[in-house]
């Protein structure tokens, strides 16, 4: 997501912070490319214009044409700008004082609304006990899907009886079930349409008499551009919507829904998935999000999952093997492990304040199969080649390059780099600097992992 939107931008703003004085001309022209860029993400033209409007007054000021570095200037209006657009301030689920908590999931169909509300669930499941409630009856396999899932995530679930067609029926079963089991967060997972259309409507209208919500969060697919907007637009009319949340924000999709559903509707975007699996959920930051569009990295979200990396007890056993100054192969699958949680590593180097833009780093150097490789070597050795490599000669390494399936020419590059890194440790040890890893180890060449 926003990948082309970001290289956009990045090349307008390249262009004004190598000039040492700007004109409003410079400006205007500047201006100009970042309108293009944002209709071609399919960002709503009235958006656009009420954002650009905006970034001119503030741009053209004299507080800015004439400050030291008017370039960089203008980018931090920018990010102000794109920054308010969506948002500010991340805006939290809201609690009830008196459970249940009750969330109504709303959506068209195909949208990833069951797979969200499992999402949301497992987020909660950590200082609450959440029940999700199959409401789709019309689409086939839709009771099962979210039963699966939920069993998957060890959530609750409570679902209708075979040939039940009243969904009332169902949502009043799963209150008395929530109840007389404390579960004190229910999330219903509605029927969708292809289409927003008046049957829909007063299904879920009933719901919301049945069971008041605490939330009415509307799942929409980010891919679909203008048209999340315009579905946005269409359920808060009829259903007064609490909240948005985005799906499908890490695909190949050009944003626009992200960057104009808040404007458009005044409902905030909540939160947003950010992959396939069900624990791929994250709070909505539009300050966060606009510095990624911008190119400035997400060093709070990099510091957040280092520090969910940090919680599974793998950190404080390098730490351990970092006192006793060992580095056997062990601790190196121990490393990889820990940075393959932090999920796709193309996407978490993202995070990194100019990574994209370092050179030499091209879509090859971040190819994480070449980790899954390292890994699967390691894991073909024996506990005691793991402790002591120095024992795996021309038949040991012939036995692991078969049992990784890998060849013998990749066993001895990772002993050699294994090597190299032992080296460093001790050094590392000794320093407490950053560890670089050695070219090749990840597929490209040497980073650090502080």
């Amino acid at each position: 997501m926003f990948d082309a939107l970001r290289e956009r931008l990045e090349a307008v703003f390249d262009k004004l912070k190598g000039r040492g004085r700007l004109s409003e001309a410079d400006v205007e022209s500047a201006l100009r490319e970042v309108r293009r860029c944002l209709l071609e993400a399919d960002v709503d033209y009235k958006v656009v214009k009420s954002l650009v409007d905006s970034i001119r007054s503030r741009a053209v000021g004299k507080d800015v044409l004439e400050s030291i570095t008017p370039g960089q200037q203008v980018v931090a209006v920018v990010y102000e700008e794109l920054a308010a657009l969506m948002g500010q301030d991340p805006v939290p689920l809201a609690i009830s004082s008196r459970p249940p908590t009750v969330y109504l999931m709303v959506g068209l169909q195909g949208g990833g609304k069951t797979t969200t509300t499992v999402k949301i669930a497992r987020k909660l499941a950590s200082g609450h006990k959440p029940l999700v409630v199959a409401c789709d009856l019309r689409r086939p396999a839709a009771v099962d899907q979210l039963r699966v899932l939920a069993e998957q995530s060890k959530i609750g679930f409570y679902g209708p009886e075979p040939g039940e067609k009243d969904v009332m029926h169902v949502v009043s079963g799963a209150a008395e079930y929530a109840s007389s089991r404390l579960y004190d967060v229910i999330l219903l997972d509605t029927a969708g349409r292809l289409h927003a259309d008046e049957e829909l409507m007063e299904e879920l209208a009933s719901l919301k008499r049945i069971l008041p919500p605490s939330e009415i969060l509307l799942v929409v697919d980010a891919m679909t551009g203008q048209e999340a907007v315009k579905v946005a637009s269409a359920f808060h009319e009829k259903l007064t919507l609490t909240g948005v949340v985005l799906s499908k924000l890490d695909g190949d999709a050009r944003g626009g829904a992200a960057l104009a559903i808040r404007q458009v509707t005044g409902v905030p975007i909540k939160l947003a998935g950010v992959g396939e699996g069900t624990d791929a959920l994250e709070v909505f930051d539009s300050k966060r999000m606009a510095q990624r569009i911008m190119g400035m990295g997400d060093v709070m979200g990099l510091a957040e999952k280092i520090r969910e990396m940090a919680d599974t007890g793998g950190a404080e056993k390098i730490a351990e093997s970092i006192k006793q100054k060992k580095f056997t192969l062990e601790e190196l699958l121990l490393q990889f492990e820990q940075i393959e949680k932090m999920g796709p590593l193309d996407k978490v180097l993202e995070m990194i304040p100019g990574f994209n833009r370092m050179k030499g780093m091209g879509s090859d150097d971040l190819d994480s199969s070449r980790l899954k490789q390292s890994k699967a070597i390691i894991q073909s050795m024996t506990k005691a080649e793991r402790r002591d490599p120095s024992v795996i000669k021309g038949s040991r390494r012939r036995r692991i390059a078969q049992g990784s399936g890998t060849s013998v020419q990749m066993v001895n590059q990772l002993l050699a780099q294994y090597e190299q890194m032992r080296k460093l440790w001790k050094q590392f040890g000794k320093q407490g600097k950053g560890l670089k890893l050695p070219k090749g180890l990840l597929g490209g060449g040497g980073f650090r992992f502080k």
